[in-house]
């Protein structure tokens, strides 16, 4: 499968974003002590899934840095996609993740100041 280089971004956006929204979710002081690895573990194996036939799947830079060192030229010119595209979606994931899953006291303020 073929996509252009607008549709590989938005893939690893998107991809990279569901892995580290999941890494933040189930580390959150909410989340279940001891049951991280699983929804972490499943998450990545759906990234993979979907993104091998898209794009290679990155939503790593430094796995995706190595292996165009070593394939030459035409890997080198693609590799900004795999570098800007995770951390646009780790970003992302985080700004999201700071909305859905509030601080403690963050919460206390925010009812606090509700009337």
């Amino acid at each position: 499968m073929h996509i252009n280089t607008g549709g590989a971004f938005l893939a690893e956006v998107m991809l990279t974003f569901l892995l580290v929204f999941v890494v933040l979710a189930v580390t959150h002081k909410v989340a279940v002590v001891g049951f991280d690895g699983l929804p972490i573990g499943l998450a990545l194996a759906v990234v993979h899934l979907v993104g091998i036939p898209l794009t290679g799947t990155s939503v790593n830079p430094a796995r995706s840095f190595g292996p165009a060192i070593f394939a030459g030229a035409d890997a080198l010119e693609q590799f900004w996609l795999f570098l800007i595209a995770p951390l646009v979606g780790a970003a992302l994931a985080a700004v999201c993740h700071q909305f859905t899953h509030p601080r403690s006291g963050e919460l206390l303020d925010r009812e606090r100041a509700e009337p």
